[in-house]
């Protein structure tokens, strides 16, 4: 569906994307994850017509390049900042952004979209009255209001309340079930976990694992974690069978209480990056 070749962007003495490939397939939800300066922000600004790459090419599947008028329409963006304006109503927004893209019957579509994210009884309430996690549900539906293909969406539950995220998760998943195609960046790696059927986790522009989460855990995430209570006392004890252990520790009858943990996406993330802060 996208198809990333060989992409590199410099700004000044700063490589921010090295030799960055990646094929996305239609219908899927792809995760695009890595720490903040990692790369993530500007490949999705190339991937979208926004920057040119300095080396590499970029093809959306049976259209060409994004930098081309006519294949940008194919694309849907749900920026980090919100692309809203708070003096104009939900409806209102939605017509403006539909009338951009032509397209006909804008407040019916609008109308759609409110329902999908469930924003239809303050429709015609100004954005500026709306809670931070009603804002990014309207982000979303401004993105989708042109029926896109490919969206991409960056950090689309960053700031919102559980029921906002769960139902932003909900909605991902709804388009990749009607084949639309959607690229994903997170901080939160549960979310990725839930909703990508494909993670990139890159880091200096580059990538450094590629594959569903179940084959990211099982080459990155380590052994497993028997934790075992005795008391006020917790010992960690990592292994590769944890049954045994576990039978042997209630043999002795010294714990108070034992539990496994699995390795996870944080872990795989935590282990490719490093732990280090980044600003």
């Amino acid at each position: 569906m996208l198809q990333l070749r060989g992409l590199r962007k410099r700004f000044g003495s700063i490589v921010a994307v090295d030799d960055l490939s990646l094929e996305i397939r239609r219908g899927e939800v792809f995760g695009l994850l890595g720490p903040n300066g990692a790369g993530k922000s500007t490949t999705i600004s190339m991937s979208i017509g926004l920057l040119r790459p300095d080396e590499g090419t970029i093809e959306l599947e049976g259209e060409g390049s994004p930098r081309e008028p006519g294949v940008r329409r194919h694309l849907g963006l749900a920026p980090q900042s919100l692309a809203l304006y708070d003096d104009l109503s939900a409806e209102e927004n939605l017509v403006f952004f539909a009338r951009l893209y032509a397209v006909p019957h804008a407040k019916r579509r609008a109308a759609e979209l409110l329902e999908m994210v469930e924003l239809a009884p303050r429709g015609r309430d100004r954005v500026k009255t709306f809670s931070g996690g009603m804002k990014r549900r309207l982000n979303l539906a401004v993105a989708l209001v042109h029926e896109p293909k490919l969206v991409l969406l960056d950090e689309p539950t960053a700031g919102v309340d559980p029921q906002s995220r769960a139902s932003i998760l909900a909605r991902v998943r709804e388009l990749a079930a009607g084949g639309v195609t959607v690229v994903y960046t997170t901080h939160y790696m549960d979310e990725a976990q839930r909703v990508c059927d494909r993670v990139a986790i890159i880091d200096h522009g580059r990538v450094l694992a590629l594959g569903t989460v179940d084959e990211l855990v099982r080459a990155h995430g380590g052994e497993v974690t028997v934790v075992v209570e005795r008391g006020d006392e917790i010992e960690r004890m990592p292994t590769a069978q944890p049954l045994p252990l576990i039978a042997r520790i209630l043999e002795s009858g010294a714990a108070t209480g034992i539990r496994i943990e699995r390795p996870d996406l944080e872990g795989v993330f935590l282990s490719l990056t490093g732990r280090s802060l980044r600003d």
